[in-house]
Formats: structure tokens, sequence, C-alpha cells
């Protein structure tokens, strides 16, 4: 019995260390709670591939060779960038966080990296770090900073894109080497750039049936820093170790776009991605603009659904981002600086989207996002709980009649002139 006691405590031991039996501490929870705050972020895609003008996926999409493609580093020179500029972009817009790729899947590094001679500061007649440029304006103006990371590398020896996968490994590649390396990288993330609060990883679903090593990847970041929070586009359920969820171009329980028939929805914090017209980076015959409306109802539908809203731009190769970007949510930023405090600080899924909108939530408020005109002449919210002392339309403070049964609650709106993007009514209960 002693024999099988100390065993059966010799392997409590080791999987205590492994991500299997991933516990996360009082700061990361902390951060999850903080990141469900913030509701609104940015996400940038910008690298090399920006020159070409066509997209980030241009050297696959155009197979275009390795060695020839990497020329684009020999004239990247983006002479407008401005961290600060971005930032402020970044604040107007209302966003709390942004998520900028690192490292794509053409395997360039837009960080000051010492793994490998192929990143922006020692390749390129630039010289500079714009990853530590704006980690230090987002630290100084309040912004979070999130790095995208890719596991996809379409270029490097070691990770050998397109070889069969045998045994977990590419039979033509070095797969210990490639882990290594990705290891050596996410480290100086961490390590190096201030204030960096989450990593974002996307490719696995490249090579499902390799053995990517999250265990020891995630464990790495956890144990440089517990409170980065780590997700990762699988497009699968979330994996040990993981601390939110990704849905991409959907929101979660959606699957328009084919991504996310594997992505059950977990009990961790959510975020759905999304382009802000039909291109990650910078594609300059790309005019499919998203309206005013798309954004803030794409905003207010992921609140209602308890998950962040990450929207996409991609800055052109001078390092600007498009007028029409900016345009659009300088009048975004304005709607949530009226609106903010029904999605801010709130969380989704109490009450299940209805045919006029969704429910967003604080302790004794509700927020009822009227999206589409009401079939009848009142909105109808099922499950409520606590008595609902009045009604008011958040933008006037004017008065609303309710009746409140069992069932739910009525909220009557005839004779209201509905708002074209979102009319919010906030709902105190006790």
């Amino acid at each position: 019995m002693k024999k099988l006691a100390l065993l059966t405590l010799l392997l409590y031991c080791c999987s205590a260390k492994a991500q299997s039996s991933y516990t996360p501490t009082p700061d990361n929870l902390a951060a999850r709670e903080h990141f469900q705050d913030m509701k609104f972020g940015l996400f940038i895609h910008w690298g090399i591939y920006s020159e070409l003008g066509a997209g980030e996926w241009v050297m696959h999409d155009k197979q275009i060779p390795y060695n020839n493609y990497k020329r684009l580093a020999d004239f990247f020179y983006p002479q407008a960038f401005d961290a600060k500029a971005w930032v402020q972009f970044a604040k107007r817009a209302g966003m709390k966080y942004i998520t900028i790729t690192s490292r794509h899947h053409d395997g360039f590094s837009m960080f000051g990296t010492k793994a490998s001679p192929y990143n922006v500061v020692d390749a390129t007649p630039w010289h500079r770090d714009p990853m530590m440029e704006l980690a230090q304006e987002c630290q100084k103006e309040g912004i979070e900073l999130h790095f995208y990371y890719s596991l996809l590398d379409w270029g490097r020896p070691d990770y050998a894109f397109g070889s069969p996968i045998v045994n977990g490994e590419p039979v033509n590649g070095n797969w210990p080497s490639y882990i290594n390396f990705m290891k050596s990288q996410l480290t100086e993330l961490i390590s190096n750039y201030p204030g960096v609060k989450g990593i974002w990883f996307d490719g696995y679903w490249e090579r499902t049936n390799a053995n990517w090593h999250l265990d020891e990847i995630y464990g790495l970041i956890h144990k440089l820093n517990s409170s980065v929070l780590i997700g990762n586009n699988h497009h699968e359920a979330v994996k040990p170790g993981e601390d939110f969820q990704m849905f991409e171009k959907d929101l979660p329980g959606g699957n328009t776009t084919g991504f996310s028939g594997k992505s059950q929805i977990s009990q961790l914090p959510l975020e759905t991605c999304e382009t802000i017209n039909n291109s990650w980076g910078f594609n300059i015959n790309d005019r499919s603009y998203k309206t005013v409306k798309q954004i803030i109802q794409y905003l207010v539908n992921a609140a209602g659904n308890n998950a962040n809203f990450l929207l996409n731009v991609g800055p052109m190769p001078n390092g600007k981002i498009q007028p029409e970007f900016a345009d659009t949510l300088a009048v975004v930023g304005n709607w949530m600086q009226k609106n903010g405090e029904s999605i801010y600080g709130t969380r989704g899924g109490l009450i299940p989207p209805q045919q006029w909108g969704v429910i967003t939530y604080k302790p004794h408020v509700l927020y009822a996002h009227v999206l589409k005109t009401p079939r009848q002449p009142y909105i109808f919210i099922p499950s409520v709980e606590g008595k609902v002392s009045k009604a008011v339309l958040l933008a006037d403070g004017s008065k609303l009649k309710i009746k409140q049964q069992p069932e739910g609650v009525f909220v009557y709106t005839d004779g209201l002139t509905l708002d074209p993007v979102d009319t919010i009514i906030e709902l105190t209960t006790d």
C-alpha cells in the first residue's frame, strides 16, 4: 500500500506540471475578467506582404517562391508608421486593446528577434521595431496589447511546408528545431516587450495531425507570465492551457464561414474577429467597406453572445491606416462614447438572442438592444430574474411602459421612434 501511495503521489506531481491539468492563477483569472470587460479590440494584419497590396496570403496564393518573396524585406520602409497614431486611432474608435501580427504564415518576424535574421530590424533598410514602439505607446495610453503569432510557416526548412506528417512530425523537416525556434521567439515577445497581455495563435489547422507540443508552449508562456492569456484559432474545441476562445468571422455558435464546425462554445472568455472589408492584410482592390451600422451591430451582437469583438484593419505598406477605415471607426467611437455603458463591462448569454435583438447585462441592470423592428408593438424579454422597477431609453432617459409576468417582461414600444442602428432600453432590477 505504501508503494501504491508513493506511485500515486508521483503521478499526481507529474501531471500537475502538465498543461493537461492547467489551473489558472488568480492573476490569470483576473486578466480573463478584464479581457471580457474590454469588449472591443483592434486587430492589425501588417507585414512585408502589405507591399503587394493583395492580402497576407499573397505568397501562397500567387505561388511566389520563398527566396523571391524574401526580397520584399529589402525595400520595406514604412516611412509613415507612427505607433502613437495607431493607438489614438484605436482609442477614438472606443477600442480597449490591440492584437497585432508579430509573425504571420510567411514567416517574417515583425519584431527584433535573435532567433532568426529574417526580421524587420535586421532584414529591412528601416531597422526599426514597430512591435516595441507599439508596446511602449500602448502602455503609455492604457491600451492592452496582444500578439498574433503564426504556428504555420511557409518558408522555414525545419517546418517543411507541404511535407507529410508521420508520427506527429513532418518527414522532410526538423520538428524539434522548429518547436524550439517558436519557444525562443515567444520567450522574446513576452519577456522583452512591456505590457503584453495575450498571445493569439493561428495556423494549427494546417497540421491537425502534428504534435504541436502545445503543453510545452503553453506551459512556457504561463511560466514566463501567468497572467498572459492564450488563445488558439484552431477551429476546434478549446484545449488544455488555453485562456480564451476565438471564433473567426462568426459569432459563437455560428458557422457561416465553415471554420467553426468543431468549435463548441466553452466557459472561457469568448472573442469573435471580423474584417472591416473582406481582407485581413492590405488589399488595394478591396473596397467592400462595412458600414457604421454593420460594425456597431456586429459589436452589439457579439456582446449579447458574451463575446468580445476584434475588428481587423490592414494598414498600407507605408504604415498608414486607410482614411476610409479611420472615418468609419471615428463614428463608431462617437457611438461608443454615448452608449458604451451598455457594452463595456457587461456580460451576455444570460438571455438568448431574440428576434428583435440581444441582451447585455450588469448587476441589477439589463440592456435590451433592439436591432430589428419588433413584430408586435412591444418586445418580450424571457426569464428575467428579479423585479423590474423601471425601463427607460438609454438615449434620453424617457420612461417606457412595462408589464412583468412569471414568464418574462413586456416592454411596450408603440409610438416609439426606433433608432435605425440600435435602440437601447435600460431595465433596472431589484
